[in-house]
């Protein structure tokens, strides 16, 4: 069976061909500037260079059409024909308190999305542009939809109402969500092979730091709480987005700056943030740099940042009853070591040790690593995450008719085996140029 994982988000497309007979990845890619002018695609192919591709994308149907085109093109493509392909899974950000689990996508499933837009302005419209227009191109074969919010519907009322009137959730389900849960299963599940645990029996503070911000107490192996709430607004410092503050301050703003709710809404989601702060930087790389050029309010940022940071992994240590690891994944939380180091720092009372020379050489999205000394009681681990492996397992056991929510069902990532052949090959080719990457890396046991 070979399997499409297919990610469009506001201006961009991942995707991944996956052949489940021989557990590996056929090619992945990345078609950037979607809509925005300029786009190209990175595309590799396992065992060979990547190359960039140039091509306009003005919508997601062009993008989905090159990638379609790449995949059976002879000088780059891994498949005869895209007949090959048996079924796609697309990501969707927010799929309401509907679903705990990846289904199959119809007419009524879709109209959901579509009814959900308001809620994942940024991230639901273009999931289900792509999901159109990978029908309208693969009408033959089934399409998934596997939801970020899925993960998190273990939580208990307590961990995702707010003390708002009760009848707003009555008649318009207000709640926290919570968002990133392909990335957080999946991460959390290697973390327990990591340490050698089982499944449900480990406590997490799980940190997706990208542009956009998670962090997830684990308890027991399951979402316990999350810091995103009924959008992806709530919770950590983002790039573009304000995180926690005072709603009251809104309205403040709107009546002295005579805004409407719209624009108040495009302010807290597209201009506040590490933007805002910074007055021209969401890239924690250009608030880096920024820094050693003495730009007092990039450093700013970066304070705000890893403080919030820190309160989070303290608060939701103590909500799940202690913890036995720190997980960090996702671009910024995969490579930057600086914001890794000021987040935990301090944070000896609680069992986290950080080891500075593990934490520096630890930057790669091909490896895992413990970034903690030998004799930390609490484990801090950098996991690459991998959203379009879950997208694959899915989309399988789904089809097979032996799939369900995680609690019941068994990822082949789970096991303390598991290899991911593509990420070890470009892990060999980093190490040869960057030894010191061997310093930090974490096997699990009897791996």
């Amino acid at each position: 069976m070979k399997v499409m994982a297919l990610n469009c988000g506001s201006s961009s497309d991942k995707y991944m061909v996956y052949d489940w007979e021989k557990r590996r990845i056929m090619c992945k890619g990345i078609v950037e500037r979607v809509t925005l002018g300029g786009s190209f695609c990175v595309h590799e192919v396992t065992g060979r260079e990547a190359v960039r591709l140039e091509h306009e994308c003005p919508t997601h149907l062009e993008a989905v059409e090159f990638i379609l085109r790449l995949l059976e093109s002879p000088e780059h493509g891994v498949l005869s024909s895209v007949r090959e392909l048996d079924a796609v899974g697309h990501r969707v950000v927010h799929g309401g308190e509907r679903f705990a689990r990846s289904v199959l996508i119809d007419a009524e499933v879709l109209a959901t999305f579509k009814e959900l837009e308001g809620l994942a302005p940024l991230h639901n419209p273009p999931n289900v542009m792509g999901i159109e227009a990978a029908q309208r191109l693969l009408p033959d074969v089934p399409h998934v939809a596997v939801m970020d919010t899925a993960w998190h519907q273990t939580m208990a009322p307590a961990q995702y109402l707010y003390a708002v009137p009760f009848e707003w959730y009555e008649k318009y389900r207000i709640r926290r969500y919570g968002f990133h849960g392909t990335s957080l299963l999946y991460v959390t599940k290697r973390a327990a092979a990591l340490l050698g645990k089982d499944p449900f029996q480990v406590n997490l503070v799980c940190l997706h730091i990208g542009n956009g911000v998670s962090a997830n107490a684990v308890k027991n192996g399951v979402s316990f709480d999350t810091s995103m709430g009924f959008t992806p607004l709530e919770g950590l410092i983002m790039g573009t987005r304000a995180g926690d503050h005072d709603a009251a301050l809104d309205f403040y703003v709107m009546q002295k700056e005579n805004l409407s709710p719209q624009e108040m809404d495009a302010i807290l989601n597209k201009k506040s943030g590490l933007l805002g702060i910074t007055g021209k930087y969401a890239d924690r790389r250009d608030i880096l740099a920024a820094m050693e050029q003495g730009d007092e309010r990039a450093r700013l940022a970066f304070e705000m940042e890893t403080y919030r940071i820190r309160k989070y992994v303290g608060a939701y240590a103590a909500a799940v009853g202690g913890i036995d690891a720190v997980v960090w994944t996702a671009g910024v939380g995969e490579m930057a070591a600086p914001i890794r180091a000021e987040a935990m720092r301090g944070l000896e009372f609680m069992g986290i040790k950080l080891d500075p020379a593990r934490n520096a050489a630890a930057r790669s999205r091909n490896a895992e690593f413990e970034i903690s000394t030998d004799d930390s009681p609490v484990k801090v681990l950098v996991i690459p995450t991998d959203e379009e492996i879950v997208f694959v397992e899915d989309v399988v056991a789904l089809l097979e008719g032996r799939y369900d929510v995680h609690t019941r069902f068994h990822y082949t990532f789970q096991d303390p085996g598991y290899r991911n052949r593509m990420r070890e090959a470009e892990f060999e080719r980093e190490l040869a140029e960057r030894p010191e990457l061997a310093r930090a890396l974490r096997r699990p046991p009897g791996a």
